[in-house]
């Protein structure tokens, strides 16, 4: 039995590692739109924004959640808003309303820059 729930113990804090590795890297592409816009690098900044819309694309064919967040829920029968992330508690609860809306802003001055390039 002990090794039975360190097993899923172990398989759970596998899955918040990766999926916190996975938040790191989109919300890394979330904050470099803007520097890539500005330094006028607008196809890596294209390459981020699409990236991006494609994790938005897999958010919204699953619900509004993450796929390892479902993973995560046979492993454990905690359901806090951080049970299958490694981020505080707050972010994890408001996660979507801040990166959404840094992405939307962002996204809009890409399209403003773009927009500028082309004068």
């Amino acid at each position: 039995m002990i090794l039975i729930l360190s097993e899923l113990n172990t398989v759970l804090v596998t899955i918040r590692l990766v999926h916190t590795l996975v938040w790191v890297f989109f919300v890394g592409c979330i904050l470099l739109i803007p520097v890539s816009a500005a330094t006028g690098d607008l196809h890596r900044a294209a390459a981020l924004s699409t990236a991006v819309l494609v994790e938005c694309g897999i958010l919204a064919l699953n619900q509004g959640r993450c796929p390892l967040t479902d993973w995560a829920r046979r492993y454990t029968d905690d359901r806090s808003d951080n049970f299958d992330i490694y981020l505080p508690l707050w972010l994890a609860r408001y996660n979507k309303a801040v990166f959404g809306s840094l992405f939307l802003l962002f996204e809009l001055y890409l399209v403003v820059v773009w927009i500028g390039s082309r004068r």
